[in-house]
């Protein structure tokens, strides 16, 4: 008992620094610590690391928060999409895979070097194609269009701009909200945690804002697509500590994505 209580005050100190557990491992210590998004870019953003050269986790089904790469060198975070900036900015991670929607909603301080070939999808209006408000594209005010749309969810020949204060379902308040307002459109915002397609079913909502890909979530609930309000993809996210302190080791992993975006 006496020489186990004593024992740390003569151990030397390399020996200390080993006997303590790695946030990223648990046994060993990984230089970079990476926070991928679980979900629909998760598999995508592994792959594509892969290709870049980059060792990553074996076993990716763990039930484990941080997983080691295969041969230790990294870390791997896997974490609610709209974790992944935060972690990033606060240092909890030097590097991150999201969406841009992310990066853009959560507005947080990173570096964004590169922008990453998949995940591709755009941040939309939609509102429901029968409603007595939605009117054809061509009654649309040419000014207020940002994509091509194929529906106006609006009085029939007014302008969005002009709709008197219509409730916006969306897990993207922060951009809704500058979409509208930059509109001079006095919208309520909902913000809600997801099925934001239930908004304008329910009646909770006229409209909402949401991420499509194909539209096919749209069309089997009834919404048409409006217009499109941001263009998004994955981005890789940077520390900005990091991105100095750890110039070296990061620089060769955004060089080893860039060739593979080339």
């Amino acid at each position: 008992m006496t020489s186990t209580v004593a024992a740390p005050r003569h151990r030397p100190a390399e020996t200390v620094e080993q006997s303590q557990p790695s946030a990223a491992s648990g046994q060993t210590k990984q230089s970079l610590l990476f926070a991928l998004p679980k979900g629909r870019l998760a598999q995508d953003s592994l792959s594509f690391l892969e290709q870049a050269g980059l060792s990553i986790p074996t076993d990716t089904e763990s039930r484990k928060l941080i997983l080691p790469a295969a041969d230790g060198s990294i870390g791997f975070v896997m974490a609610k999409p709209r974790d992944v900036p935060t972690y990033v900015e606060h240092g909890a991670a030097d590097l991150g895979i999201c969406g841009l929607d992310v990066v853009r909603e959560t507005d947080r301080a990173v570096y964004e070097p590169l922008l990453l070939p998949f995940g591709h999808c755009r941040l939309s209006v939609a509102g429901p194609a029968g409603a007595p408000g939605v009117s054809h594209a061509e009654s649309l005010d040419a000014a207020d269009i940002d994509a091509d749309p194929a529906s106006s969810a609006q009085v029939p020949g007014t302008p969005l701009r002009y709709m008197s204060q219509p409730r916006i379902a969306t897990e993207y308040p922060r951009l809704t909200r500058q979409f509208f307002d930059e509109r001079g459109v006095n919208a309520e915002i909902i913000a809600l945690g997801g099925s934001v397609e239930l908004g304008p079913i329910l009646g909770l909502a006229d409209l909402i804002v949401d991420v499509v890909q194909t539209g096919t979530t749209l069309r089997m609930n009834g919404l048409v697509e409006i217009r499109s309000i941001l263009e998004s993809q994955a981005v890789l996210v940077v520390n900005r500590a990091s991105y100095q302190l750890k110039a070296t080791e990061i620089n060769r992993i955004i060089e080893r994505m860039r060739l593979l975006t080339a």
